[in-house]
């Protein structure tokens, strides 16, 4: 799996937009798009959608995953739905196959967070790997060429418990923005590189 050394990704600045804001899944789409873009055309986009559905607010990536599942094609894979999560008890392993399985890919993480009450609602595309579990004190292993999260509630105290008191409604909304703008983002960027190969020939 790639990580960001030495890689163009990086010179993109982070992104942010709020879930409930018009056109937000475009406005998400556009952004991944341009990523996608910079990564070697023969590399596959793995997705890993960390999460359980034991928990609400933790429930976003594996709902995106889901979501996602069906949509995927031979450059899009996708890891971590409902019905077979990836979490802190199979992470490493799930690497690990990811590795085996996939060894020249881009890796995009998605995973919900906890934050401050006023960025409650925000989807971040961040640069490097996350860092997943560090909210709650877990020692796990990074994951990803980028990442995705959602700020699904407001961190700092009882984290456990705030993720379990997490409004479905704002999860589903928000997974829905996600998966929307990773699938169009694919097609955009795919669409774009199959142009820019007719008009070198």
């Amino acid at each position: 799996m790639n990580t960001f050394d030495n890689r163009k990704d990086s010179l993109l600045p982070p992104f942010k937009v709020e879930y409930r804001s018009e056109n937000a899944d475009e406005h998400l789409a556009l952004h991944l798009a341009q990523r996608i873009r910079l990564k070697p055309f023969e590399e596959e986009i793995v997705l890993v959608c960390i999460g359980t559905d034991r928990s609400t607010g933790d429930a976003l990536g594996p709902l995106v995953g889901s979501k996602l599942e069906p949509l995927a094609h031979r450059h899009l894979r996708v890891y971590g739905t409902l019905d077979d999560p990836v979490h802190a008890m199979n992470l490493k392993e799930k690497l690990e196959l990811i590795q085996t399985k996939h060894p020249k890919s881009t890796v995009i993480a998605v995973d919900a967070c906890l934050g401050q009450f006023s960025h409650v609602g925000n989807i971040n595309v961040i640069n490097g790997p996350l860092k997943p579990g560090a909210g709650v004190k877990k020692e796990l292993p990074t994951v990803g060429t980028f990442h995705i999260t959602g700020i699904v509630n407001v961190g700092g105290f009882m984290e456990y418990f705030v993720l379990q008191n997490t409004r479905l409604a704002v999860v589903m909304s928000m997974a829905e923005i996600i998966a929307s703008g990773l699938s169009k983002a694919v097609v955009l960027a795919s669409e774009e590189s199959r142009l820019g190969s007719i008009e070198s020939h």
